[in-house]
């Protein structure tokens, strides 16, 4: 990740603030885009790609806090830094428990900021590639049937082709067809590779 293609989010209504902020992320090669209240940024579509945001704590309405309780709801977490002139330990050490990567107090020190900064989208190019593999194996897994998923289930526990058709109440022969499709349509090449895909997403053993 290049600091060009990432992209940092401010919220604070306070104009100056604002200002400052963006002066001193777009210096480090950021775009920026900023919003006077949660109301205004919840209100943008983000675009795709990793991303921040920089957030005030007292903001009039739905404060800093609320809005990071509010997109810890969402598909995908977006990393915070909160930067406030109004932050005490209490609720510095609430908000670091609800994922925060850093709680900043005006006024901010630019390499303080920076740093929570990178350590932020470097956190969020983590988290979005981790969704995009368990997005792709959840994929194929929907390409399994009902008896395959079943198999896949029992397969990754390490039972024996054996054991999986008496547990099933077919015969081997079957449980091997079934075997082969699931490596196939998993795109697995050992049962190790297999284990670990399925670690990636979960597996539910499907009724027949």
């Amino acid at each position: 990740m290049t600091a060009c293609t990432a992209r940092v989010f401010v919220v604070d209504d306070d104009a100056s603030v604002r200002k400052s902020l963006t002066r001193v992320i777009t210096s480090a090669g950021y775009t920026v885009d900023v919003f006077a209240s949660a109301q205004e940024f919840l209100a943008c579509p983000r675009p795709a790609g990793p991303s921040c945001l920089v957030l005030d704590v007292r903001m009039p309405g739905v404060t800093g806090l609320d809005l990071q309780k509010t997109l810890a709801d969402a598909v995908h977490r977006i990393p915070v830094v909160f930067v406030t002139g109004h932050g005490d330990i209490s609720m510095s050490v609430n908000a670091l428990k609800e994922g925060a990567v850093d709680f900043l107090t005006k006024p901010f020190d630019r390499k303080a900021l920076l740093d929570a900064i990178a350590r932020a989208l470097a956190k969020d190019t983590r988290d979005l590639a981790t969704e995009a593999r368990i997005g792709d194996i959840r994929q194929r897994a929907k390409l399994l049937t009902p008896r395959e998923s079943q198999v896949f289930a029992l397969v990754v526990t390490g039972m024996l082709n054996k054991q999986i058709a008496s547990e099933l109440g077919v015969v081997e022969k079957t449980i091997k067809v079934h075997r082969a499709r699931v490596m196939e349509k998993m795109r697995a090449g050992s049962v190790a590779e297999l284990v670990r895909l399925a670690d990636g997403v979960g597996v539910i053993v499907t009724e027949a």
